[in-house]
């Protein structure tokens, strides 16, 4: 019997210890190829549909890595990393292609697998990072292959140093004139629906939209200013 239980515990030692060695590993992968396909967040679809393998090596590493045992931190930077490399890899399924919104279904119907687990963007968005982590600022690093999501970064998300990165790139969205649009004179400004269609996440605690911004931004926007919402543009965010 003590045998059995130590080769269960031995075994349940290993497996945590593969998959905390090969997360990282997929990370430093993850980070490589959003360096070499990113820049001032448009994505070289047309790059990557030449050279296929490299998404495709990412997706398959995506789908297999076991999360046991893995801390919350790590979990999440994988599941952002998971994200936007599916999304990429999706799009350039379909490229030559002019917007994701062409495709049906391609946030809540096509499946991936993600972890072992088969899930559609929509899940991985919601059930895996949203609803789990309460974090507003998540909504600043996964990047929807559209012209009015806020950037994707041209690097991957790390546990170590996911809370500063999170930080940086909802500074660098909330910041963005072309993201944010004040106009003084009409004392108006109109911002991305993102913050209509998941109100919810940032008006926690009694805070108001506004309020969330100013938290962010280096120029404050006065309360009385009135908000609005501009079209979103679902053109692809393409080099």
């Amino acid at each position: 019997m003590k045998k059995i239980f130590s080769c269960v515990v031995l075994l349940f030692l290993c497996s945590t210890s593969f998959a905390q060695n090969t997360l990282p590993a997929f990370t430093d992968e993850a980070d490589a190829f959003f360096k070499k396909y990113v820049a001032e967040g448009k994505v070289a679809y047309a790059a990557i549909k030449k050279e296929e393998k490299s998404i495709q090596l990412l997706t398959n590493k995506i789908g297999a890595i076991n999360l046991q045992g893995i801390p919350d931190n790590s979990k999440k930077a994988f599941y952002i990393n998971a994200y936007n490399l599916l999304v990429i890899q999706a799009v350039t399924n379909l490229y030559p292609v002019k917007s994701v919104m062409d495709k049906p279904g391609f946030f809540d119907k096509t499946v991936h697998v993600v972890a072992g687990e088969k899930l559609t963007l929509n899940d991985l968005e919601k059930k895996k990072l949203l609803q789990p982590y309460q974090d507003a600022r998540l909504h600043f690093a996964l990047a929807c292959a559209a012209v009015s999501c806020p950037p994707l970064a041209s690097y991957a998300y790390t546990p170590n140093g996911l809370n500063g990165q999170l930080d940086s790139r909802t500074k660098q969205a909330i910041n963005n004139p072309a993201f944010i649009k004040v106009n003084t004179q009409n004392r108006q400004v109109l911002i991305s629906k993102i913050f209509d269609w998941y109100k919810t996440d940032f008006t926690k605690d009694n805070q108001t939209v506004l309020s969330f911004l100013n938290t962010y931004r280096t120029d404050k926007i006065p309360g009385n200013y009135q908000v609005g919402y501009y079209e979103y543009d679902w053109r692809l965010n393409n080099q």
